[in-house]
């Protein structure tokens, strides 16, 4: 954070009451270190608040109640050594979504909806309250906005509307996984619904790099869940290049491993080195020039990855419409990959899966 924040100029610390996912050895007892670390900077710095725009996040799903959200905000508060949160996020929808299966789902299914999960209890939270709870929380001085993550087009426009109906603050902003080989927030109504004609909602991005698949790394030497041998398998896991080589994140993110995703990282790989840049850098620059796009969050586990990421952002022209259409025309001959799956067969059971079960 001294790199980033007082050296370059970052302005934006996004984090959860969740984080850090997977919390390990610590389980649920270690949710809210993240937001325990940051307050702990900011105190031991001397960080004028008002240098840093903190975004945090209420754990979704039946835990987003009125009640719980204005609790869950106040221990966030003293996690953060705070007395406001800038943005002020539902980690992922209060009701159910296939969205919230990171858009893989096969479609939305009506008989889950109608679960006794979901509808037990008096349903979830409506978004009359959802927008009243958050109301509360601003005029008290505790959030300066409130947003969305891992919604659709269907969320962020219910919850524009009934808050405008309100007649109090909508949502200012959605986050969303989105990268090369991630784009459908482009293509399901999200980029529609969030345009500055419509609900002008801006959209933060995460996995830019699709989990650090988009440097490359993970390409001549898998990941270590898609290790054939054991004896390799157990020395990345040991020797971790990062989340893929992890127990927990290598099974949320396999997503980005499909062959599908590796077939077109290839290609952009290909694009990259044939105008002078590395994957990483493709990645990145593609990914803050789409008009989508208002941030991009980016995660990093060492210094080299953290100067290597502000230098793309820094003193950079636009990609050329020449490279940008060479990506397209990749990405049209293999749409978003993510989806896709070799494991398709008539003993396969896995619709929807993405690595960890999801309601």
């Amino acid at each position: 954070m001294d790199e980033a924040i007082l050296k370059n100029g970052v302005n934006l610390l996004d984090t959860a009451e969740q984080y850090p996912i997977p919390s390990g050895a610590g389980g649920p007892a270690r949710e809210g270190d993240t937001e325990l670390v940051i307050g702990k900077w900011m105190r031991a710095r001397n960080v004028p608040r008002r240098d840093v725009v903190i975004a945090t996040k209420i754990t979704g799903g039946r835990n987003v109640t009125p009640r719980n959200i204005k609790k869950d905000c106040e221990d966030s508060l003293k996690r953060l050594g705070t007395d406001y949160i800038d943005v002020y996020q539902l980690h992922w929808p209060q009701r159910y979504s296939p969205q919230a299966n990171w858009g893989q789902s096969l479609k939305y299914n009506i008989e889950n909806d109608n679960s006794p999960y979901w509808r037990g209890g008096g349903g979830p939270t409506s978004f009359e309250d959802l927008c009243l709870a958050m109301e509360g929380l601003i005029q008290e001085g505790k959030i300066r906005g409130w947003g969305l993550c891992n919604d659709n087009a269907y969320g962020l426009t219910a919850c524009t509307r009934t808050a405008k109906a309100l007649g109090v603050t909508p949502p200012c902003s959605i986050q969303g996984d989105f990268s090369l080989i991630d784009r459908k927030s482009e293509e399901n109504g999200v980029a529609e619904a969030a345009s500055p004609f419509n609900e002008n909602v801006g959209f933060m991005s995460y996995n830019a790099l699709a989990g650090g698949m988009l440097t490359g790394k993970y390409i001549d030497k898998p990941a270590a869940l898609d290790e054939k041998s054991r004896e390799s398998a157990m020395s990345a896991l040991q020797n971790p290049r990062g989340r893929m080589d992890t127990r927990g994140w290598g099974g949320t993110l396999y997503r980005y491993r499909t062959e599908a995703a590796q077939s077109a990282i290839r290609e952009y790989e290909k694009i990259a080195v044939a105008n002078g840049m590395s994957l990483t850098e493709l990645s990145l620059r593609w990914c803050k020039q789409r008009s989508l796009i208002t941030t991009t969050l980016v995660g990093h586990s060492n210094m080299k990855q953290l100067k290597e990421s502000i230098k793309f952002f820094q003193n950079k022209d636009p990609l050329s419409e020449q490279v940008m259409w060479d990506i397209d025309v990749v990405h049209m001959k293999n749409r978003t990959p993510i989806f896709s799956s070799n494991r398709v067969g008539k003993d396969w059971l896995g619709e929807g899966e993405i690595g960890e079960p999801i309601p």
